[in-house]
Parts: C-alpha cells; structure tokens; sequence
C-alpha cells in the first residue's frame, strides 16, 4: 500500500467506522434504556409472566413471515462476515429490538448481547449500499457493527473490537480490519455512555492474591469447570432447539409452548431470579455465597427461552452462569469468592464463544487488570476445556487455532 492509498484508506475508514459506531452506540442505548424499563415493569407487575406464551406467539409469527433471514440471528452476521452474498435488512434491527424486550418483559431468560451485535451489524451494513462498498469492505463493515454493538451494550470497548476479529476464528485477519474494529468500538462505546448518557452495572474483585504456584494451579480446576459448564449450556441451547425443530413444524407455536413451560416453571417454583437479564443475581455472586445449582438453573431456563424461539443473547445468561459457578466452587477451592466469581463470568463466555483473548480483555475492563493472570488462565483453560461446542452454530470451526 502506497502513500496514496493509505490516506484513502485512513479517511475512508475514519469517516465509516465513526458512523457505523454512532449508529450502533445510539442502538444500544435505546435498547439498554428499553430492557430496563420492560424489567422493571414486568418485576413490579409479576402477572405479565403468565402473558409470555402469547408473547412467544406474537414474535415467533413476525419472524416467521417477516423475518426471512433474520431468524438466524448471530448466525446470519456470521455467514456473512465468511461470504458476504445477502444484504442484511435493516428490518433485523426492529425485530430484534422488540423481539428481546417481549421476552424479557414477560418473562423469559435471555441475554442483551445478541441483539446489540445484530443491530450494530444490520445498521452498519446499510453503509454498504450507501457509499457502495466493494466485497472486502462489506466484511471490514460489517466488523465495525459487530465491534460497535458489543462495546456499547457493556461498556468494553477494547473487548468488543478484539470479540469482533477474533470471533470469526479464522486466522485471516488482516491488519486493515484493526483500526477500523477499534475505532468504531470506542465511538460506540462513547456515543452509549457519555453521549446518550447511558451506563452500565459496575463489578468489583478487591481481593486479589499473590500470584503464586499453587494459586494459580487453583485455576486450572476451575477453569475446566468452566469448560465443561460452557459446552453444557451451547449443547443445551442446541438440543431444545432441535427437538423444537422436530416436533413442532409451525414455528410460531414453538416459542408458545416454550412460554408456557417457562411460565409453569417460574409459578411452581416461586421465584422469578432466573429469568430475564439477572443481573442483580450476578451482582450478588460476587459478594455472598449462593445455591450451588444457580448456574443449572439459569443455563436450563435459558436453553428453553433461547431454543423454542424468543429473542435474546446467550453472553448476560453466560455471565450469570460463571459467575454463580465461581461463587459455588468457593466452597473447593481456596481462591477469593469474587475472584472465583469474576473468573467464572468471562470464563464460561470465552468456552462457549471460543474467544478467550476477548474474554480475557474484558475481564480486565470490568474487574480491573490486576486480576488479568487469572483471568487469562482461566478463559485459556475454559475455551480448551469446552471442546469444539460453541453457541453460534455457524462459526467457522474447521480453521480454528485450538489445538486438536
């Protein structure tokens, strides 16, 4: 590349990856704002819970007839980052907008992350058309959105462009796909929080101990655990959805019955902690100890909610999942329960994405870089652990860089 053609790139992509990150910042904040306001609503008016069957009705009908490949979801973004041939709709991003916030108004256990991703790439990639971008720039666009939704959802801007590249695992990231990535993550993240004046829930590890042999070969316990509770909760997710797919063939009605099985689920047992977001629950496994079964319970509510059809992400449920798993393992293993905890809540998430340097950066955003050995070691140890399982179907396995 030529000097000429380094300042056409630099101001190419300086101009799109700041708009493709004000426009997924501002999704984001709208989106976070709306998820409040549906949870809220929905803990101050329990009964909307028993409305979640018809809820799960009225999204699996807008997509099945207006969805076309929008139903795909994360997975959409992904065939797409690999061969770019279908333009994504821009309708993807109201219908996922609305999709999560009905779930999680009446009651479902779902994430905030996907749809974050899917509305940062579905806007982003209406740049392609308007400033008629050729095949290699669709793809480096279609970064930006990535990059830009998951920054602003949680406020990790350093994660959400690394998640970006490496969640395509395939070895072929170019050094044109760096700046852009990074760039569009930070204007997020800034049009999110300080423009938009939107923010986000606050973690804290204030024990962290010395790094000494056998602390750190604590670890490895529990960073398999990690593993094998990653695989648990993709595997989950899939079999719900394939035995969905085959006993129920008109989709609409899949996410009813699922409703209803939620709904059931969250009467007999009283308890309304394991669904939508939990976030207060999160919070909390960082501070006392906790059931020893939160973790089974939110990834099986989630599997269900996810898997028969309602919108969502999987990444809040993987957080809630590793971190009520650190918490439970503090009773074995002699590390600080909010380490335990913090460990757990990026570990699962790097098994089940396979993106441990991801995972591992944003540990350090959110808990702070002193604790980025053990974080590190556990999300390296968890993404190995996990196997060959991921929650997004079509990620390209066949070029991965695991070993094996």
């Amino acid at each position: 590349m030529n000097k000429r053609q380094f300042t056409r790139y630099v101001i190419l992509w300086l101009s799109l990856a700041t708009l493709a990150g004000v426009l997924s910042g501002s999704a984001s904040a709208i989106f976070l704002v709306s998820l409040d306001w549906a949870t809220n609503l929905r803990e101050a008016n329990l009964w909307l819970i028993a409305l979640l069957p018809f809820a799960g009705f009225g999204i699996g009908y807008v997509y099945h007839h207006y969805g076309a490949n929008s139903v795909k979801g994360n997975n959409f973004l992904l065939e797409e980052l690999y061969k770019t041939k279908n333009p994504i709709p821009l309708r993807m991003t109201p219908l996922v907008l609305f999709g999560t916030i009905f779930t999680h108004l009446f009651g479902g256990s779902a994430g905030r992350e996907g749809t974050a991703v899917q509305m940062g790439g579905s806007l982003a990639d209406q740049l392609t058309k308007w400033f008629s971008l050729n095949e290699e720039n669709r793809r480096l666009i279609l970064i930006c959105g990535v990059a830009g939704g998951f920054a602003s959802v949680f406020g990790t801007p350093l994660a959400g462009a690394i998640f970006s590249l490496e969640w395509m695992l395939t070895r072929k990231f170019r050094w044109e796909s760096l700046f852009p990535a990074f760039l569009a993550a930070f204007v997020a993240d800034w049009t999110c929080e300080l423009l938009w004046g939107v923010g986000h829930t606050g973690y804290a590890i204030s024990d962290i101990p010395i790094h000494s042999l056998a602390n750190l070969a604590w670890v490895i316990p529990a960073g398999i655990a990690f593993g094998l509770a990653a695989r648990l909760f993709a595997e989950t997710g899939h079999g719900v959805s394939a035995v969905f797919l085959k006993t129920i063939s008109y989709p609409p009605l899949r996410p009813l019955v699922g409703g209803v099985l939620v709904a059931l689920i969250v009467y007999f047992t009283g308890s309304t902690t394991y669904i939508g977001l939990g976030v207060p629950r999160i919070v909390e496994a960082f501070e006392v100890p906790l059931p020893w079964y939160d973790w089974l319970v939110k990834t099986g509510l989630t599997g269900l909610t996810l898997g028969s059809g309602f919108k969502g992400g999987e990444v809040t449920p993987l957080f809630f999942t590793g971190a009520t798993l650190g918490n439970a393992l503090a009773s074995w293993i002699p590390l600080p329960l909010a380490l335990l905890a913090g460990m757990g809540f990026v570990g699962v998430f790097a098994g089940a994405t396979n993106t441990p340097m991801a995972c591992t950066v944003m540990g350090m955003e959110l808990f702070g870089y002193e604790a980025g050995i053990f974080l590190g070691l556990a999300c390296l140890i968890s993404f190995v652990a996990s196997g060959r399982g991921s929650i997004y179907t079509a990620q390209n396995l066949e070029k991965k860089y695991r070993p094996g």
